[in-house]
Formats: C-alpha cells, structure tokens, sequence
C-alpha cells in the first residue's frame, strides 16, 4: 500500500474523469503517471475510441482541448502530441512552485451529458494497475498547435528538479525534440519539491499545525485511521465507518459516511494530508448531481448522499474478466426509515471551509462546479415553505440521531448546523450579479435564526421561572408566551437538575411543546459557530461542568440527556430495542463527541476541561477496542450492540489530541461574533414584547 503523505497523489495511479456538469470549467489535478498497458486496454474497448488527457489554464480558462495519447512501436514508452488551442492550468501542488496535471479520460461516442443521462446513481470509472518502471517519452508539440504538454516546472532545490525544468524548457523550445523523462526521475523530484515545500511552511497554515510528538496511543489510532481509509480507482476518497475485523455482518459500517468523515478529514488536515479531503469533496460533489428517486419520488436537487460505498463490478460488454469501480451512493432511499440525511450537505459545506483555511488553497472552493454545488445545497435549505419560523423544519432520524427519538420539527442540532453552513457559504461564495439574490436571502435568514435560538431556545433558571409564571391562551401581536407553552411541561426532573449557574439551548421547540433534553452537539456546536452568545456559550460550559458525571462519568461524552424512560421510551421511540434508556441515541456516550466538545472549550479558553475529558477517554477507550458508543447512565458498559474499532472514535480523539497541542488550529472551524448579525439582533432583543403593535389604516377622506 502505498503512503498517504501530505503530498500525496500516488504517482503510479491513474485518475477518473469526473463526469459533474461544470468539470470543464475549472479542473485542477494532481501528479499522475499513466503506463503503456492503458492504452492498449483501452484499445480494446469498444465504448472508447481514444485517450484523451484535459489540461486547464488561468491564462486561458475559455478554451477546450485534448492531448492524444498514441502507443508507438515500443511497449516501453508513450508518446504525448497536444491538439490545437490546449488549456493549460497552473495547479497548486500543495504549496510549492511545481506545476503538475491530471490525466483522464474521454469518450467520443457519448456526450458529456449524454454520458451522464445514461448512468445510474453511481460514479463509475476504470481501475488501472499499478505502473511499472517505465519512462515515458514526451514529444514536443507542433508549432502550429500553440501549446505543450507540460507546464512550468520551478525547482531549484535539487538536480533533479533542475533536469525536469530544463526537460520542459527544451520540449517547449524545441519542436521535434524528444527528451526522456523515468518515473524514478519523477519521484524524486516530488521529494525534492516536499522538503521545500517544508522549508517554506510558514506559507501553508495546515504546515504550523502539525503535532510533532505522538504517544502510544496516538500511534495505535493512526495506524487504526489508516486502516480504514477507502480508495477509489488509486486514490483515497473516504474511510469507512467501523473497520472491525471480527464482525461478520458489517450492514452500512463498510460505508463512508459524510458525518462520520468529518473528523477523519479534520485529524488528515491537521496531519497535512490534505489529498484524501479534497478527493472527498470532489466526489461526492459529483454524487450530487445524480438523479435519486424513491417510490416513483424525486427529492430536490442538491440533497448530498449520507454515504456512499466502493464496489468493484464486472465490466458490461466485455467477456475478458474486466472489472470496473463504481461509486455507490445512498442518498436514504436505504437507511432505516427512508429519511433523507439533511446534515450531509451541512457538513460538506463546513469541511469544504475548513478544507480552505487549513491549507491555504483557496482555488478548490472557487471552481465553478464546487460554486454551484454549494448553491445547490443552500436553494434547498432556504426554499420557500409552509413554516413561519427561520428555522430548518425536518423530520425525524435526518442527522446524527438517524433513528425515530422525537427530534422531528426543528431539532437544535441541525439548526446550529445550518446556522454554521449558512456562515461559511457567505464566506466563500463569489459575489457575482448571479449570486446576489441568494446572498441577501442567506443574510436574512442569519439574522432570523441568530435571532429565533437565542431568545427561544433557551434556558437558566431565571427562564424556568419565566416559563412557569406563563399565561397561555394568549391571542394578540404582543403575546409573551408566543407559542402558547404550557408551565405544565416545565418536568419535575428539570427543577431539581438545573443548577443556580449555568443554562443551555433546548432540544427542540414548536407550537405548545418544549423538548428540554440536552442534546450535546447542538449545543457544542452553537458555541463554535457563535450562534449561541457569549455568555450563553459561557454558561453551557458551566453547566458541563457542574453536571460532569451526567454528561461524562466513565467516558465523555453523553448524547443527549436525560434518556427516555418507561412509558414515554415506549410512546416516543416507539419502544426501539437499540435505543433503550441510557444507551445508543437515547442518553448513550459518545467517544467521537469529545472533539466538538474540545473545540468548543478551546475557543472559550477554557482547554482544561477538554484536556479532563481526554484523560478520562484515555483511561480505557483502546482497550475496549474503540467501540462506538458506551451504555448506563455513568457509560460504564461498551454499547451493548456498539461496533468495535468504530472510526470517528478514532479521529475524534486525534482531532482533540491535536487540538489541544495547538489551539490555534481550531479557528478552521470556529466563528467570532459577527457584529452586523448582532446589531440585527439587538434590534429585535431591545423590542417590548408588550408594546402595542398597531396596524396601520388607511385614513379616508368623505366628502359630503
């Protein structure tokens, strides 16, 4: 197997054409070398009549072209010829001056589009062996093409680099001329190009983050995480959910999962290893496009898949054994209940920001079709609807809680997600005459929601007390008690449990009913996007640590609390056998928590908490196998039906671990207060909810 290093494209692997409507826009690519065995492979099939290598510009992004790949009499070599009007693009190769493109393939028969409308939902490419070593031979284009193949190496840092510059230098000079360039030759000056990209790590952020000692069980988390990365046609794409080599039934475990990446992703990212993100967000992007349909039904467009697996199938038509890798994507029409995963292009948005401020590299969140992916994804979020609230309205089982747990309505979870998404498209999105109209209603909606969870979602004692003095019935415009509350729901186990200090955001609200359990990463998560306040952001780290034993005991960090029990567990969850109370969704902990709950404590400056927490992990999580979730109310028992080796427990306790040796890496997740957002708010805030709110009547003129 091949190292995942930071700089990362494997050399010998060959890359799929990514067949999304806008690819030809803007596509930059990585080092890749293609052997003598794909042409003649692709000679013999019938779908394909050439080999094609597209090459783009910043000097002529317009243009499109092809460079013909021909197999000549010798088996040892290729030879490259460029076509007229080639589009050469200036790819940034992770920091350093090396300019390096992607080799993929195009069919002549079929349309792009055509392509496309013939495919089912699953990305489908060629799987290539590895290359042997074997030089390729690079003839020189034509004076009349006006263009060369390669771009413009710039390395000084070593001799080898040198030869390669002067090896372009010549071919583009020289027409004719044929100079010889091996794989070794490559390889060893992508070594040259790392150690100087080392040399100037002051130029990439992701290069200050890395953590530079790792203890044992650090160590044994690597190499787990590495076990469990997911390649597609050579290249990493994902890890999967749990890698437990013990369980014969692995149901959707084998899959990647967006939510369940994120972790992944961010450890890699602060690691350095940037590749296996940016294949991720690029393929998944393409899943988007694809048509979903469940019982002769369409969802809308821009829903991204919850997971996706790689499956390797026989190659259609082809009676030579042939195989091929097809990406296949589970947008719900699987998942248990058939719910949509509404926090899937949530999540996608947020890593594809965090993507851009770890590494520097700006241009992936400027292609156009990532441009139109994420616009896709927040159309469907800011539809028009039936909803009076700016709150995202789903159903049950849409997010991490992915099963029937009565979070249906407006659950705080996915509302501090859209509120970060929402945050982190402004941030990226091109201002442009075209996008106008969705910036103005995104900043609307910002100030709504900011607006809407603060004043509504939460809870202290002084709003306890509030609620239970709260008149209902009440019909006007200057109502106190807006959606008719009941002081009745106020639950004796909550008086007792809210301590003096301290307070959090509720689980959920709608009209007359209040969910007051305290669901972990909506509140963590709205510390880290600002969407709770300061000093509420303040006082649930209060409240954490006032209640440590509820929400952490034997290991951190509780899903929600508290659990539902008896007959309520029978109503809500319609008696579900996995969620039974203090286990799995209902009250179980969650290793994987611990690093949303260190980001939001190292943005409070309070890292000591999430350092507590991290010890208490540590004290047992690799010798129970790194199970996915613990049972009882303290979590003093391994879920009773937790995969083992689960992988975002893996990354989570990485990602904590190497937060928590620099906290400066947490800002590629993390907002500040955003003061046009909160002179919006204070607007609203400073409003009497008593004063009388008149309509205004038009005055009439009789004339007698």
């Amino acid at each position: 197997m091949n190292s995942r290093s930071g700089f990362g494209s494997r050399v010998s692997c060959y890359e799929a054409l990514a067949l999304h409507p806008a690819f030809h826009s803007r596509h930059t690519a990585s080092l890749c070398i293609v052997e003598s065995s794909f042409v003649s492979e692709c000679r013999s099939l019938k779908k394909l009549q050439r080999c094609a290598c597209v090459v783009h510009s910043k000097a002529s992004r317009h243009d499109q072209s092809a460079v013909d790949i021909r197999k000549p009499a010798s088996n040892k070599s290729l030879e490259f010829t460029s076509f007229p009007n080639v589009q050469f693009s200036n790819t940034h190769c992770y920091g350093s001056d090396l300019k390096v493109f992607r080799v993929t393939r195009l069919t002549s028969k079929l349309s792009l589009n055509e392509s496309r409308s013939r495919l089912k939902p699953t990305l489908r490419a060629r799987s290539l062996r590895k290359i042997s070593q074997e030089s390729i031979t690079c003839r020189s284009p034509d004076p009349a093409t006006n263009g060369s193949i390669l771009g413009k190496a710039n390395s000084a840092s070593s001799r080898n680099s040198s030869d390669i510059l002067s090896f372009v230098e010549k071919s583009r000079t020289e027409p004719g001329a044929v100079a010889s360039l091996t794989v070794e030759d490559v390889r060893t000056s992508k070594q040259a190009v790392q150690s100087n990209f080392k040399e100037k790590s002051s130029e990439n952020p992701s290069s200050r983050w890395k953590v530079q000692t790792e203890n044992p069980l650090e160590r044994e988390a690597w190499q787990l995480l590495r076990d469990a990365v997911v390649d597609y046609c050579g290249s990493p794409v994902g890890t999967i959910a749990a890698n437990d080599p013990t369980e014969t039934n692995p149901l959707n475990y084998d899959q990647v999962f967006i939510r369940d990446f994120v972790p992944s992703a961010i450890a890699f990212l602060l690691k350095g290893e940037s590749e296996i993100v940016r294949n991720f967000i690029l393929y998944t992007l393409q899943l988007q496009s694809w048509e979903k349909t469940v019982d002769c039904y369409n969802p809308g467009q821009g829903l991204m898949p919850a997971s996706f697996k790689v499956r390797t199938v026989p190659l259609e038509g082809d009676d030579s054994n042939a195989t091929e890798e097809i990406l296949d994507a589970d947008f719900g029409e699987a998942a248990i209940g058939r719910v949509a995963p509404v926090d899937s292009g949530l999540w996608w948005i947020i890593l594809l920001r965090a993507y851009g401020k770890c590494t520097g590299d700006l241009t992936l969140q400027e292609r156009v079709d990532v441009q139109t992916g994420m616009k896709m994804i927040l159309k469907l979020c800011l539809a028009d609807g039936f909803d009076m609230f700016p709150t995202l309205l789903v159903t049950d089982g849409s997010c991490m809680i992915d099963r029937r747990m009565g979070i249906h309505g407006h659950p705080l979870e996915i509302q501090a997600l859209f509120y970060s998404a929402l945050r982190c498209a402004r941030e990226m999105i091109i201002v442009e005459d075209g996008a106008l109209d969705l910036l103005r209603a995104l900043n609307s909606r910002l100030s709504a929601l900011s607006f809407h969870i603060r004043e509504y979602y939460w809870v202290d004692m002084r709003k306890l007390n509030e609620i239970y003095r709260y008149k209902t019935e009440e019909y006007s415009h200057d109502a106190v008690n807006k959606f008719n509350i009941y002081p009745e729901q106020v639950s004796p186990w909550l008086v007792r449990w809210m301590p003096d200090q301290g307070g959090y955001l509720i689980g959920n609200l709608q009209p007359a009913h209040m969910d007051f359990r305290f669901f972990s990463l909506g509140n963590l998560w709205a510390i880290v996007s600002s969407l709770a306040t300061r000093e509420q952001a303040e006082a649930i780290l209060d409240l954490i640590e006032a209640k440590w034993t509820d929400f952490v005991g034997n290991m951190p960090f509780k899903i929600c609390f508290p659990a539902l029990q008896d007959e309520e567990w029978s109503i809500i969850t319609g008696s579900d056998p996995k969620n039974t109370p203090w286990s799995y969704h209902n009250g179980g902990a969650w290793p994987t928590l611990v690093w949303q709950f260190t980001v939001a404590c190292i943005k409070l400056g309070r890292p000591e908490l999430a350092q507590k927490a991290l010890e208490v992990a540590e004290k047992r999580i690799s010798r129970d196998r790194w199970p996915e979730y613990y049972d009882t109310r303290t979590a003093r028992f391994i879920g009773k039906q937790a995969r083992l080796y689960q992988t975002w427990s893996i990354s989570g306790y990485l990602v904590a671990k190497m937060l928590l040796a620099d906290p400066e890496a947490a800002k590629i997740l993390t907002f500040e207060e955003d003061l046009a957002l909160l002179e919006a708010c204070s607007c609203s805030l400073d409003a009497n909810p008593r004063r009388k709110r008149k309509r205004k009547i038009k005055s009439t003129r009789v004339i007698v």
